[in-house]
C-alpha cells in the first residue's frame, strides 16, 4: 500500500510511547548449516542485508532477500534456515513498544508479516552502521534512537490498519487514552476521507457521544474539527512544493476556493497566499523580526469547537 502522508504514528504523541530494546541487536551472519527452531517472547524485527534465508512463523512460510524487513510477533514460534549459497547476513532486534506503558502498540495494528523497504536505498547504510555498532552486550542510546527510525520504516511500509476495538481494558482511563490517539492516528492518516469520522466514532468500544467528549477534551478538537486541522496541514504540505492555492483546495477536497482560502487562514492564521510567501522567504534564508531561529509562529494553537 501507498504510505499515508503524516505518518501512521503521527496521531500519537511521542512521549505516550515507550520503545525498550530487551536486549542488543544480534548481527547475523549465518552460515549453510545455521538453523533455528524457538519462540520469543517479545517482538523481533529481523533485516536481511545479503543472502536469504527461509522462515516458518505460526505455520506460514516466507524467505528474506536482501531489503527485505520481518516483523515476528511476541509469542510466535518460528522455525529459520540458511535458504542460499552466500552468507545470510543482517540484523535481529527483540523489542517492545507500548503506549502508556502498558499497551502493546504493535497488537493495535494489522501489518504485513514480511515488506521490502520501499527506502531501501535510505535504509541499507543505517541498518548496516546499527550492525556494526551493536555492543555485545546491552544497548545504547545511539542504537535505541536508530532503531526507532529503522521501526517506525517498517511499520509505515507494512501498515495495513488499525485494530478495532482496541485490545485493552476499555473501562480505564488508559483505555479511553488509547481509543483515542489511535482515532486520531486514523484521521491524520486519512483526512481527505469524508467518513472517516464517523468510523472512528462508530468504532470505539464507547458510546458515541461520551467518545466525541472525551475526544475533544483530550485533542482539543472534535473528530470533525480536527479532521478540518489535518486537511490544513495537508495543505500546507502542498502549498510548499509549489502547487497554485486553486490547485491545493481541489487536492485536499475544497470545490470552493474562497471558502478554502477562509478555513486556511482560521486555522493556520494566514492566507494560503501569504503562507506560499512566507515559505519562500524561510527557503532563502529571511524570517521576520522576532523569528530569526526559523520556527514557525503560526496560531496552530488548538482550540475547543
Amino acid at each position: 500500500m501507498e504510505k499515508t502522508e503524516g505518518g501512521v504514528l503521527a496521531g500519537i504523541p511521542e512521549n505516550a510511547l515507550k520503545l525498550n530494546l530487551t536486549r542488543s541487536a544480534i548481527k547475523m551472519q549465518h552460515p549453510r548449516t545455521w538453523r533455528v527452531d524457538k519462540s520469543n517472547t517479545v517482538h523481533d524485527l529481523i533485516v536481511c542485508l545479503s543472502g536469504s534465508g527461509s522462515y516458518v512463523v505460526d505455520d506460514s512460510a516466507y524467505t528474506l532477500t536482501p531489503g527485505d524487513a520481518m516483523l515476528i510477533p511476541a509469542g510466535s514460534h518460528f522455525v529459520g534456515w540458511h535458504a542460499s549459497g552466500e552468507a545470510y547476513t543482517g540484523v535481529a532486534q527483540h523489542f517492545t513498544l507500548d503506549v502508556f506503558g502498558r499497551h502493546d502498540l504493535i497488537s493495535q495494528m494489522h501489518i504485513e508479516r514480511i515488506v521490502r523497504f520501499s527506502r531501501w536505498p535510505l535504509l541499507e547504510p543505517v541498518i548496516r552502521y546499527y550492525h556494526d555498532i551493536a555492543p555485545a552486550s546491552s544497548t545504547t542510546l545511539l542504537q535505541h534512537h536508530l532503531f526507532m527510525f529503522i521501526l517506525i520504516e517498517f511499520l509505515e511500509d507494512a501498515f495495513i490498519a488499525w485494530n478495532t476495538p482496541p485490545v485493552g481494558a476499555v473501562s480505564t482511563a488508559d483505555g479511553i487514552s488509547l481509543s483515542i490517539m489511535l482515532a486520531a492516528a486514523r484521521i491524520t492518516a486519512e483526512p481527505l476521507d469524508e467518513g472517516i469520522c464517523e468510523r472512528v466514532v462508530a468504532e470505539a468500544p464507547y458510546n458515541p457521544e461520551y467518545f466525541k467528549r472525551e475526544f475533544r477534551r483530550q485533542i482539543g478538537w472534535t473528530p470533525r474539527k480536527f479532521q478540518e486541522f489535518k486537511r490544513m496541514e495537508r495543505a500546507m504540505n502542498i502549498l510548499a512544493s509549489g502547487n497554485t492555492v486553486s490547485d491545493t483546495a481541489a487536492l485536499v477536497g475544497y470545490s470552493d476556493v474562497y471558502y478554502f482560502s477562509r478555513m486556511f487562514k482560521r486555522h493556520i492564521g494566514t492566507s494560503p497566499v501569504g503562507y506560499k510567501l512566507a515559505v519562500q522567504e524561510n527557503q532563502n534564508g529571511r524570517f521576520p523580526r522576532g523569528e530569526e531561529d526559523g520556527q514557525v509562529m503560526y496560531p496552530l494553537v488548538q482550540r475547543l469547537e
